[in-house]
C-alpha cells in the first residue's frame, strides 16, 4: 500500500463486525452449552478500507443530495435535501451497529423542505439553521431562510427557536460549527451574493441573541457550498464556490482572537503532495490530527479520492485504499459524519444528475504520527552535542552540526568530514604519537567551505536533517535568490533530490517582478538550469512586453539584453523539466537505512546485548530517544559501552535490529514476536510518542491466530501487557473449541489456566459452565 505524508500502512487482516462461536465443552455430568453465542469479540478493521453499508430503502426515504448528516451517540441522522424533484425535510436513522436504516421518531412541527441548509449537534439535541425552500418542481415559493430549528434526540421534539435583536441574513449553502456552546455562522448565499459574514449565537441559557462577529486577519474571499471543520480550538474552511476567486487554499479560524489565517502550503519545500484541486459540494471532518476531504464537483469532474491534511506536519498526502474496498463513485453535494474511528458518507449527486442512497464507512488510522523529521529537526536546533564545525563563507561563520547526519545524506561532504578526520589523526600522531586518543579529549572536527554563503547553508542543514526547508519568512523577496544560492550548494554537494526541490520552486516563485533579478544571479553564478528557465519566462507571449518595457528592464546588463532578444526570435526548446521525478535522488528515510548498514566508519558508541557489540551514533540515537540523550549529556559511561535492556528484559536480538530499524529511520514492520520484546520500548527509551507502541499492538492484534494465542498469552503475561493478554483471552473463548485441543494448553500455568476461565465466565455472562468440564482439559496441570 502506498504511504501517505503521515506515514500510514495497513494490515491485511480483515474480518466481519461480528463473529459468532461455537461453544462445546462437554464432560461428565455437564450441561451442554448453547451450541451458538454471539461473543462480545470484535476484532480489528483493516484500516484504510471503505465498506459499503445498506443502502436506504425508498420505503424508508428517498435518494437525496444537499441534505445533512449528523452523528449522535451510534446512529447517523440525516434531515432535509432534495430527491431531485422536491425538497425534503424527513429525519432518517442509521444504527451503525445495527447496520439498518428507519425513520427517526419525532413530534413538533419539524423545519420547512430544504437543502443547503446546515446542522450541528450539541449536547443531546440537534440544531437546523436556514438553507433554501420552496417548491423546485413548480419554481414557486422560493426563499432562503435564516430561522433555527432544535431536534432533542430523546424525545423527538422539533422546536423553533425565536430570537431578540439582529439576526444573519437569510442563507444557504453556507458554513456551520459548534464551539464552547455556541452555534457559529460562516458565509453562505443570500440570494443575490456569496457572503463571508459570521454570526454565533448561544446554545444554552435563556439569551437567545444573535452577534455579529467582526473578523480579523486574512479571511477567505466570500464563498458557498464549502465544508468546515473544528479541530483543537479551530475551525477550518477548504475551497468551495468563489466566483472569479475560486482557490484551493485552507483557512484557520481561531475563535479565541476571531482571527483568519490563510495556511501556507509551500508542498515543494516539503516534498509533499500538492493540495486538493480546487472545488465544491465536497465534505471535510475531523479525526485525530488529520481533516479528510473527500469528494465535490473539482473544474467539472466528481474526484473519488480521499485527502489528508496532517495538522501537524501541515502537509497534504492523498490516501490509498485498501486493494478490496468498495470506494465509492464520485459525487457532489453529499454529506459525512464521523462516529469512533469511522467516516461515514451519504447520499449525493453522482454521475447524470443522479441522486444517491448509499451509505460508505471508511476505517480511519490513529496511529501517532513519525517524528523521524521532527527529531532530527530539533536536534540541530538544540546543537546538542555536535561534533562538526562548518567554517562558512569568506566571514567564516562558524556552523555546527552532526557528522553521523552529514555522512548519512552528502557523499561531497562525507569525503570532507573523512579528509578532516585524516588530518586530526596526523595530527594526534604528531603531539601524543598515537591516534587513539579518548572521545572525550578529541577536538571538534572543523571543515571549510569558504564558497558557500551561510544562510543557504544552513537551509541545506535543514534539509539534511528533515527533508524539507522551512524559511522564517516565506513571502520575502529574497527567497528567489536565496533559493540559487541553496540550489548552487545542492549542486555542489551532490543532493539532487534537493536540486529538483529548488528548481520546481523557482517555478513556482519567479514572477514578472523578480526574473529579471534572477536571471542576472543565475548568470552571475553560472547556473545554467535556472537562467534558460529565466530566459524562456520572458520571452513568453503574456511576459515578454510587460518585463522589457519595465524600468528594470533597461538597467539590465547588455550582454543578457542580447540574449534575451535572441530567445525571443529563436525560443528553440525548453531544456528543463520542472516535475520533481520522485526516483532521482533519495530521501531521509532510504538515506538513513543505508547508513543504519554502511556507517560503520562513523560509529562513536558501542550497544552491548548479551556480551554481542553492537556499533552505533550516539547522535542519532540521542535525537531519538531522551534515555539516551540524558545519559550522554550527565554519565556517559567511560568505555563508551552501554548496556541494552528494555525495562527488565533483554530483547532478542531480532527484536533489537527492528527497535534501530525504527530509532533510524522509522520503520515500523516487524514480526508479531519481536513486537511482545518493543511494546515497552517507547516508555522507556523515551521517544516523542507512542507510535512503536501503537504498531506493536496492531501488528500483534493483527496477527494472532487460535495457533498461536496461548504462546501470545504467555509472552504478554510474561512481559505484562495487559491489552494484549486481554485481546489474547478474548481469541481463546472465541475460538475456544480449537484453543482447547492445542497440546500447549496442557501446558499453561495454574494462574493463566485461571485466567482463561475468568475469562469465559466474564464473556459468557449467565451461561453455567461446569468447572470441572474446563478443567478436563488440563490434565497432568497442577490446578
Amino acid at each position: 500500500m502506498k504511504k501517505s505524508g503521515a506515514d500510514m500502512t495497513s494490515s491485511s487482516y480483515s474480518s466481519s463486525n461480528s463473529l459468532k462461536s461455537r461453544a462445546a465443552i462437554s464432560g461428565s455430568g455437564t450441561q451442554q452449552v448453547e451450541n451458538s453465542l454471539n461473543l462480545d469479540f470484535t476484532p480489528f478493521e483493516t484500516i484504510h478500507k471503505w465498506k459499503r453499508m445498506l443502502e436506504c430503502d425508498e420505503f424508508v426515504g428517498a435518494r437525496r443530495s444537499k441534505h445533512t448528516v449528523v452523528a449522535y451517540k451510534d446512529a447517523i441522522y440525516v434531515f432535509g435535501g432534495d430527491n431531485g424533484k422536491s425538497m425534503l425535510n424527513d429525519l432518517i436513522r442509521f444504527d451503525v451497529k445495527e447496520k439498518s436504516w428507519g425513520r427517526a421518531f419525532s413530534t413538533g412541527i419539524p423545519p420547512a423542505p430544504r437543502y443547503h441548509h446546515s446542522a450541528i449537534v450539541h449536547g443531546s439535541s440537534m440544531f437546523i439553521f436556514g438553507g433554501y425552500t420552496g417548491d423546485i418542481h413548480s419554481n414557486s415559493n422560493l426563499q432562503n431562510k435564516n430561522d433555527l430549528f432544535q431536534y432533542k434526540f430523546k424525545n423527538g421534539f422539533w422546536e423553533e427557536w425565536k430570537f431578540v435583536g439582529r439576526t444573519p441574513v437569510a442563507r444557504s449553502a453556507h458554513g456551520a460549527a459548534v464551539y464552547e456552546n455556541k452555534l457559529w455562522i460562516y458565509a453562505g448565499y443570500d440570494g443575490n451574493a456569496r457572503l463571508n459574514d459570521m454570526w454565533t449565537i448561544p446554545l444554552t441559557g435563556d439569551t437567545r441573541q444573535w452577534e455579529e462577529i467582526e473578523q480579523k486577519g486574512d479571511r477567505p474571499p466570500t464563498c458557498c457550498n464549502f465544508p468546515v471543520a473544528v479541530a483543537r480550538e479551530k475551525m477550518y474552511v477548504f475551497s468551495g464556490q468563489s466566483g472569479l476567486q475560486i482557490t484551493n487554499a485552507l483557512f484557520e479560524f481561531n475563535f479565541q482572537t476571531k482571527t483568519w489565517r490563510r495556511i501556507s502550503n509551500e508542498h515543494i519545500l516539503r516534498g509533499a503532495p500538492p493540495p486538493p484541486a480546487r472545488r465544491y459540494g465536497h465534505t471535510m471532518v475531523h479525526h485525530d490530527r488529520f481533516l479528510y476531504v473527500f469528494g465535490g464537483s473539482a473544474d467539472s469532474t466528481l474526484p473519488n479520492d480521499l485527502h489528508c491534511y496532517d495538522l501537524d506536519s501541515q502537509v497534504w498526502s492523498v490516501l490509498m485504499p485498501e486493494t478490496d474496498s468498495q470506494v465509492p463513485t464520485g459525487r457532489v453535494f453529499h454529506a459525512s459524519a464521523v462516529i469512533a474511528d469511522a467516516m461515514y458518507i451519504f447520499g449525493g449527486t453522482v454521475d447524470n444528475n443522479v441522486r444517491s442512497g448509499e451509505m460508505y464507512r471508511f476505517q480511519f488510522s490513529s496511529y501517532p504520527r513519525c517524528t523521524l523529521q521532527d527529531d532530527l529537526g530539533k536536534f540541530l536546533t538544540e546543537r546538542q552535542f555536535c561534533d562538526v564545525q562548518f567554517v562558512v563563507g569568506s566571514d567564516e561563520v562558524k556552523i555546527t552540526a552532526h557528522v553521523a547526519m552529514i555522512a548519512a545524506r552528502s557523499q561531497f561532504l562525507r569525503a570532507k568530514i573523512l579528509a578532516a578526520r585524516e588530518a586530526r589523526s596526523q595530527h594526534f600522531e604528531k603531539i601524543f604519537g598515537t591516534t587513539e586518543v579518548p572521545f572525550a579529549e578529541r577536538q571538534m572536527l572543523e571543515v571549510k567551505l569558504p564558497g558557500a554563503v551561510p544562510e543557504a547553508f544552513e537551509m541545506v542543514l535543514n534539509y539534511i536533517y528533515t527533508d524539507r526547508i522551512d524559511f522564517r519568512d516565506p513571502f520575502s523577496n529574497k527567497i528567489v535568490l536565496l533559493m540559487m544560492d541553496i540550489y548552487q550548494l545542492a549542486v555542489q554537494f551532490f543532493i539532487p533530490r534537493l536540486e529538483q526541490v529548488c528548481i520546481q520552486y523557482l517555478e513556482f516563485k519567479i514572477s514578472k517582478g523578480n526574473v529579471l533579478d534572477a536571471l542576472f544571479n543565475a548568470d552571475k553564478m553560472k547556473l545554467i538550469v535556472i537562467k534558460d528557465y529565466c530566459l524562456g519566462f520572458i520571452v513568453k507571449e503574456d511576459n515578454f512586453y510587460d518585463i522589457v518595457m519595465s524600468q528594470d528592464f533597461s538597467g539590465l546588463e547588455k550582454t543578457l539584453m542580447v540574449e534575451v532578444i535572441r530567445k525571443r526570435l529563436n525560443p528553440g526548446k525548453t531544456s528543463i523539466d520542472m516535475k520533481i521525478d520522485k526516483n532521482i535522488g533519495t530521501t531521509l528515510e532510504s538515506d538513513m537505512a543505508v547508513f543504519l548498514k554502511t556507517g560503520g566508519e562513523f560509529c562513536d558508541i558501542n550497544l552491548v546485548l548479551d556480551g554481542i557489540v553492537i556499533p552505533a551514533h550516539k547522535s542519532i540515537l540521542a535525537a531519538r530517544c531522551s534515555y539516551f540523550q540524558a545519559m550522554f549529556r550527565s554519565f556517559m559511561p567511560s568505555d563508551n559501552t552501554v548496556n541494552i535492556q528494555i525495562g527488565d528484559i533483554s530483547p532478542s536480538r531480532e527484536a533489537f535490529n527492528s527497535l534501530l530499524r525504527y530509532i533510524y529511520y522509522g520503520d515500523t514492520k516487524m514480526p508479531p514476536e519481536d513486537s511482545l520484546y518493543l511494546f515497552q520500548a517507547p516508555c522507556f527509551y523515551g521517544f516523542t510518542n507512542n507510535r512503536l507502541q501503537a504498531f506493536c499492538k496492531h501488528n500483534l492484534e493483527h496477527n494472532i491466530t487460535f495457533d498461536n494465542v496461548l504462546q501470545i498469552l504467555e509472552a504478554s503475561d510474561r512481559m505484562n501487557v495487559p491489552d494484549i493478554k486481554n485481546y489474547a483471552l478474548r481469541m481463546i473463548v472465541h475460538d475456544f473449541p480449537q484453543v482447547a485441543r492445542l497440546p500447549r494448553m496442557r501446558m499453561l500455568t495454574r494462574d493463566l489456566l485461571l485466567d482463561v476461565i475468568m475469562a469465559m465466565a466474564d464473556i459468557l455472562g449467565d451461561i453455567r459452565v461446569n468447572h470441572q468440564d474446563l478443567i478436563s482439559i488440563s490434565i497432568n496441570s497442577d490446578i
